[in-house]
């Protein structure tokens, strides 16, 4: 669910760059700056203690962690499980963005001690935790973060008039929760996103996104998933009227949290006007880089990391 924010990261290349500044920063200010990564340094921050570049600086490459939550009603609102998690690492010199999918039930040990999901940092400690967790197991190191929860997602989407895609990853779920807005938020319900191209809402590119019974490939397919969505959003949010932006910021309606600055997104809009589809490596860690198992009576995911940290290492640099 956190694929919004990148999505309008990478929006602008019909030149509409200086029109996406106002959303993020409405956002950024709606939500309050949550940008205390002070337990995470980064070594080249030296002589720039916020760990973003200068206005009128080059940008230097960043990798971001995309957060996105199931915020509903079963939840702690201060313990949620992350259901999405990618690396994304932004070159803007090259103009190039590689998003690195991480299974949900990837099990590793946790910063805060102990072993878990990988899903779990978040609801443990926070942005702090998940990156921390990320960091430690993928060798790498985090700049910024984005977290977005449920209904931020079907209210953007909404806002933005729905996506379009070819759904070659079609899903059929008969036990889809049914907790949004919903006086029970156990219930469930069957649910179906058909093959073929597709526009679809807010709530139809939720299901898409989140439904994790049906597919034939399990969490991997659902983060290929995400993946699809997000650039789809590239592609719709890149024809937003100029008059549609305070609308589409208030659609987040505190469904949004970054520690990203404002002069960190106006250096990284820029990219967006000559980035293209081809430009976004797409990457999800199906075998031989993760197994299925089993921790106790828990179904896991189990890494091979004499796989993952090479793959890693072609795109994101160590902590």
């Amino acid at each position: 669910m956190a694929v919004i924010v990148l999505g309008f990261l990478i929006a602008g290349a019909a030149g509409g760059v200086a029109y996406f500044f106002p959303v993020l920063r409405a956002a950024v200010v709606q939500t309050g700056h949550s940008g205390d990564l002070s337990a995470t340094p980064n070594p080249s921050a030296v002589n720039n203690p916020a760990g973003n570049p200068a206005l009128g600086s080059t940008a230097s490459p960043f990798t971001v962690l995309l957060l996105g939550s199931d915020d509903d009603e079963k939840f702690d609102k201060n313990h949620v499980l992350t259901q999405s998690m990618i690396l994304v690492r932004i070159v803007p010199q090259s103009n190039q963005v590689t998003m690195l999918s991480i299974p949900r039930d990837l099990w590793v040990p946790l910063a805060g001690g102990g072993s878990a999901k990988i899903d779990a940092a978040y609801s443990n400690g926070g942005a702090k935790m998940a990156i921390a967790t990320v960091q430690r197991n993928f060798k790498v190191h985090v700049d910024e973060y984005v977290w977005i929860g449920l209904k931020g997602l079907i209210r953007l989407i909404d806002r933005l008039g729905g996506v379009d895609l070819i759904t070659s990853n079609p899903v059929l779920d008969d036990f889809y929760p049914n907790d949004i807005d919903s006086p029970d938020p156990y219930a469930t319900q069957r649910i179906a996103v058909l093959a073929g191209p597709q526009h679809l809402d807010g709530t139809h590119a939720l299901q898409y996104v989140r439904s994790r019974h049906s597919d034939l490939r399990g969490d991997f397919g659902r983060s290929q998933r995400q993946q699809q969505v997000l650039i789809a959003l590239r592609a719709k949010a890149s024809r937003v009227n100029p008059a549609d932006l305070p609308d589409v910021a208030a659609a987040f309606q505190g469904e949004l949290q970054t520690s990203m600055s404002l002069p960190r997104i106006r250096q990284v809009l820029p990219l967006a006007t000559h980035l293209t589809i081809e430009s976004v490596k797409q990457q999800v860690l199906l075998p031989p880089y993760t197994s299925s198992g089993k921790v106790g009576d828990q179904d896991v995911i189990l890494a091979n990391w004499s796989e993952i940290l090479p793959l890693v290492r072609q795109t994101f640099p160590a902590s």
